[in-house]
């Protein structure tokens, strides 16, 4: 372990995950080939200096300062490594647009810890950034992907370990992404849902899941389709969204597999093949327009590097 000194800086870049993909509620989720890209750098000033800068359109609204979550990531890292905290300068590349459904809370996380554990020599084993970013996020199904890439199964064991299975997502699938220029916070998309459901609802949800696992490792777009289907939020969630279903029947018409929310959206995520993603994305920016909502497309893979890091010339 190392104490880092002002001037030294690493740049952190974090993949966008999309999560639930429909039946995978707080436990699925997938990487995405979209990163923000975090320079993080010490400066002068303690444990209370958190200097902001973003490169972008989307992030006006976010703020610097020490309860910002980069920074409340990094000092977590530096309580568990016994290190005392230094301020921080970081400079954003935000390509994750905030509060849509893909996750860029998640990368504001992974980003604070891993620059900070790399700022310090890396004393922080991977499983334990794991389990800090699970801590801190209160669920797992954006971070570990963002950490770790790939399509990812997150569960708390019976040993009450969290268990992270990489599962397989075929070249054959491509996911569009849609993401509307109007915001959801997740606590809201978390209110609107029932503390508690019907056992049928939880069994047709386990079922669903088997399916799209299976579909998404094959390839099998039948699969996909009887899979992409969920009880638990999305019932809930629909009315959240302005036009958002019949975004989701757009996408569907024009050859989607399935369309469902992305994470608590609300951008929608639609699966298909690579020689409809075009006509599909295309169908789904009509629909919102038309809906009086403007969006873009995104023509998504799977990331499976996971976050990564590497120094940045002192200054």
């Amino acid at each position: 372990m190392v104490r880092p000194k002002v001037g030294q800086g690493v740049v952190v870049h974090v993949p966008a995950t999309t999560a639930n993909i429909g039946p995978g509620f707080d436990c699925l989720g997938a990487a995405l080939d979209l990163d923000n890209v975090f320079e993080l750098r010490c400066v002068e000033g303690g444990s209370h200096r958190f200097d902001l800068i973003i490169e972008g359109s989307e992030g006006a609204h976010l703020r610097g300062g020490p309860d910002n979550l980069v920074y409340r990531s990094a000092q977590r890292v530096w309580k568990e490594a016994g290190e005392e905290p230094v301020g921080l300068e970081a400079r954003v590349r935000l390509a994750v647009p905030p509060a849509r459904g893909l996750g860029s809370s998640a990368t504001a996380i992974v980003a604070g810890l891993m620059g900070a554990n790399a700022l310090v020599g890396e004393p922080l084993s991977k499983e334990k950034l794991l389990e800090l970013a699970i801590d801190i996020e209160g669920h797992p199904d954006n971070v570990v992907p963002s950490l770790v890439g790939g399509l990812c199964m997150t569960a708390k064991a019976a040993s009450n370990r969290w268990r992270v299975v990489r599962c397989e997502w075929s070249s054959e699938v491509v996911a569009v992404v849609a993401i509307p220029a109007i915001r959801l916070a997740t606590s809201e998309a978390r209110r609107a849902m029932p503390k508690a459901i019907p056992v049928a609802d939880a069994v047709l949800n386990l079922g669903a899941l088997t399916l799209l696992l299976q579909g998404l490792r094959s390839g099998n777009g039948d699969l996909i389709s009887d899979g992409m289907h969920d009880r638990l939020h999305e019932p809930y969630r629909w009315g959240l969204i302005v036009g958002g279903t019949k975004v989701r029947d757009a996408a569907l018409e024009a050859g989607a597999w399935g369309c469902v929310i992305s994470g608590a959206g609300p951008s929608l995520l639609a699966l298909c093949t690579a020689e409809k993603a075009q006509a599909v994305g295309r169908a789904m920016l009509l629909a919102w327009h038309k809906a009086g909502v403007e969006s873009r497309t995104e023509v998504l893979t799977v990331q499976k590097e996971g976050s990564r890091w590497q120094p940045l010339p002192d200054r």
